[in-house]
C-alpha cells in the first residue's frame, strides 16, 4: 500500500510550515498555520474561489470556508470536504491534513500564481 510522509524540518519564523507527499494521484498537506491565513488576499483575481476540492481534518485550531452562498466553520476534530468554490479563513494555531487531488490542485496552484504575477498561468 503506497504512503507518502509528510514530515520534515520546521522553517523558523515561517507564517505557514506545509509539508507535501504525493499518493496515486492525490496530494497529501499537512499544514501548520502560525500566523491567520485570509484566502481573499491569495486568491485576489481569481473569480469563484479555489477551483479545487478537499477532503481533510482539523487536528488542532479552527479555520472558516466562505462559499458564494455561506460559511463553513470546522474545529479540531472535525472531518471536511470541500468543494470548489471555496474561500479560507484561517486562525493562527490551526492544524489539518488536507487532500486534494494532484491534478487539480496543480492547476489552481498556476492559476494562483499567475494571478498573483508569479509565474504562468
Amino acid at each position: 500500500m503506497p504512503k507518502a510522509a509528510t514530515q520534515g524540518p520546521a522553517e523558523e519564523g515561517a507564517p505557514v510550515l506545509a509539508r507535501r507527499g504525493e499518493l496515486e494521484g492525490w496530494t497529501v498537506d499537512h499544514v501548520e498555520f502560525r500566523q491567520p491565513v485570509d484566502g481573499a488576499a491569495v486568491m485576489a483575481g481569481l473569480p469563484g474561489g479555489c477551483s479545487c476540492p478537499h477532503r481533510g481534518d482539523v487536528l488542532r485550531g479552527r479555520t472558516a470556508f466562505r462559499f458564494e452562498d455561506h460559511e463553513e466553520v470546522f474545529g479540531a476534530g472535525d472531518v471536511f470536504h470541500l468543494p470548489p468554490g471555496h474561500v479560507s479563513q484561517i486562525e493562527a494555531g490551526t492544524e489539518i491534513v488536507q487532500f486534494s487531488p494532484t491534478a487539480q490542485l496543480r492547476a489552481f496552484e498556476q492559476a494562483a500564481a499567475a494571478a498573483a504575477g508569479g509565474g504562468p498561468g
